[in-house]
């Protein structure tokens, strides 16, 4: 009885090591770095006020309170790194930069002005 304790025990150790393993693997090749995570929700959020605040009458989306959604995905147009893609209520998006926070991609017409140019 006392080896299925200790045999359970150790399978629940290695469970523990290999899901360790393969989450830190899992975020390293997502490009999450936890040393600036912080500093890049926080560029992400002032963004997201500032260009928030910054809105004409053009559309609805006004705050933190019409977020539907947030969601990081790979960026295939330019083929390498990651953006936030953020969903109001009103349906429209806009596109943030993991790393540095900017503006990428936006449904809104005020936005447009804010946009990177593509040259």
């Amino acid at each position: 009885m006392k080896s299925f304790i200790v045999i359970l025990l150790g399978i629940f150790v290695a469970l523990l090591v290999v899901g360790g393993a393969v989450t830190y693997s899992f975020m390293d090749e997502l490009g999450v770095n936890m040393e600036n995570i912080d500093s890049n929700i926080e560029k992400i959020n002032n963004k997201v006020s500032n260009v928030a605040s910054s809105e004409s009458s053009d559309s609805s989306s006004s705050g933190d309170g019409d977020i539907v959604s947030e969601i990081v995905k790979f960026n295939e147009q330019n083929g390498e790194g990651y953006y936030r893609e953020v969903t109001y209520k009103d349906g429209g998006f806009r596109q943030y930069d993991v790393d540095s926070g900017e503006l990428i991609g936006s449904s809104y017409k005020s936005d447009q002005a804010n946009l990177p140019t593509l040259e």
